[in-house]
């Protein structure tokens, strides 16, 4: 979120820019193939039940709100998504990172690619090779499209409702008791435990997800021994109840690992962030079970925020549309996804930013095309100044300009670019905001703003450069 100047730009936007660095310690002689399940539904009924299931989840399940801690889970769950091959790449999918304040050793993954991992999990985790072992395997799960696939082996002659019914099977080990009664998209009471064969296929892809990102694959097994270790019960740990363990589980992803040579000297182990991650869950107060925050009852709000706002809590901004709509004023014209909505315009500034992306503190997912009516004596100075009053806005002071300025062009003109970026009071992640600014006949100064949580930023770079590409300015220059 970012807020604009009120005389010449109203309300504006919050962004990021922070690439995945994904490296790898290996080189690949052979991997084994992994082929996609068969499957009817199409990729958009998964990120619809995902979404819809995340949301229950997010209201039935205490998410834990520590901006340090998310922070790092989906440092780490980027660098996996990052890691996913191209094959097994959905543009649609969003994957999601949510840390539960329970104790249980579990985890589950929804369709499209909303992630929850219990406070537990990570605590049990030896390192931090272990920790993304888990979550490799469950994005693996979602990339594979293992929901919906299961659903096409299995109701082969129902179509009807039998997507309310994937609804509530995919929440995985996540008790009927806490999503399930009454549910309008039908969450039953049993949970939906993949085959054991879409087990071996996510645990072959994600130890080659693994690493491609730069972590041993061996942490992966390891990781199962640590859970069934450490589960105790006589049912055994959460996790391994709705992930059947095929034959040989162990062995096959160390054989695996040995197809990639992973260089384990070289592999990411441990990090000072893991340790910094379980030391600060130890501060916390005791987690409860899931049995526990079953017979409590409680939900837990999606929204904390005004009648006015929209902003995301608990769930996430829907990725932009591939379609695209023109829009135009009397200034310029654009084509912009389908799936942003216009924010006002008064008369020199208009955004558009998804639902769940926009309120009364400004947007923290979209653009904005704005004016400065400020009389300046060249390019270079007005964006100066622009940048310089922009930081000092209210609201905006948690912004600091992280780029030199850049020589670029708009609509055929000269126009210069450059980055702002700092972390965002709403999200509570770092946003970074790309400016691009050029003059327009009448010597005002004309700029788009472009932005998106640096986690999600490679979602967003595509849109962002068509609408540039896109836009006309209606003066005569």
């Amino acid at each position: 979120m970012i807020r604009g100047m009120r005389n010449s730009t109203g309300k504006f936007i919050g962004g990021l820019i922070l690439a995945a660095m994904v490296w790898s310690p290996l080189t690949i002689f052979a991997q084994t193939r992994v082929e996609v399940p068969k499957n009817k539904y199409k990729v958009s009924d998964d990120v619809q039940l995902g979404r819809e299931a995340a949301q229950q989840a997010a209201q039935q399940l205490p998410i834990l709100r520590d901006s340090y801690i998310d922070n790092y889970v989906e440092s780490v769950g980027g660098r996996l998504v990052a890691a996913i091959p191209a094959e097994f790449q959905h543009p649609e999918f969003r994957y999601t990172f949510d840390v539960v304040d329970a104790r249980d050793i579990n985890a589950f993954a929804l369709p499209g690619g909303p992630m929850f991992i219990n406070r537990g999990m990570i605590e049990a985790a030896g390192r931090e090779g272990e920790m993304a072992g888990v979550m490799a395997h469950e994005i693996s799960h979602v990339a594979l499209r293992h929901a919906t696939a299961q659903a096409t082996e299995t109701q082969k002659y129902q179509i009807g409702s039998i997507l309310g019914q994937i609804a509530g099977a995919v929440i995985g080990g996540v008790p009927g008791a806490i999503i399930g009664t009454g549910s309008q998209i039908g969450f039953g009471a049993g949970a939906l435990k993949y085959s054991r064969k879409y087990e071996t296929q996510a645990d072959i892809l994600g130890a080659q997800i693994m690493a491609r990102a730069g972590y041993d694959p061996r942490d992966l097994a390891n990781m199962f021994r640590t859970i069934e270790r450490q589960g105790g019960g006589r049912s055994g740990p959460a996790w391994l109840s709705s992930h059947p363990n095929p034959e040989n589980r162990y062995q096959r992803i160390n054989q695996e690992a040995a197809l990639l040579r992973v260089n384990r000297n070289n592999a990411i182990q441990d990090t000072r962030g893991f340790e910094n991650v379980q030391a600060r869950l130890r501060g916390l107060p005791r987690a409860r079970t899931t049995e526990e925050i079953a017979r409590s009852g409680q939900n837990y709000p999606t929204q904390n925020s005004p009648q006015d706002d929209s902003y995301a809590r608990g769930s996430r901004v829907a990725y932009p549309s591939a379609s695209y709509r023109s829009e135009s004023n009397n200034l310029f014209r654009a084509s912009i996804p389908s799936n942003w909505r216009s924010l006002g315009s008064d008369g020199s500034a208009v955004s558009y930013a998804p639902e769940g992306a926009y309120g009364s503190a400004g947007i923290t997912h979209g653009v904005m095309f704005a004016t400065d009516r400020e009389q300046y004596s060249n390019l270079d100075q007005a964006s100066r100044q622009l940048v310089q009053n922009l930081l000092q806005a209210q609201g905006n002071t948690y912004l600091r300009q992280s780029s030199g300025w850049r020589r670029t062009t708009l609509d055929g003109r000269a126009a210069r670019s450059t980055t702002l970026s700092g972390r965002s009071p709403i999200t509570g992640q770092t946003e970074t905001v790309t400016l691009v600014t050029t003059m327009l006949s009448s010597g005002d100064l004309f700029y788009m703003a472009a932005v998106a949580p640096s986690s999600e930023y490679r979602n967003y770079q595509r849109p962002f450069d068509y609408i540039l590409r896109s836009l006309r300015l209606n003066d005569r220059y």
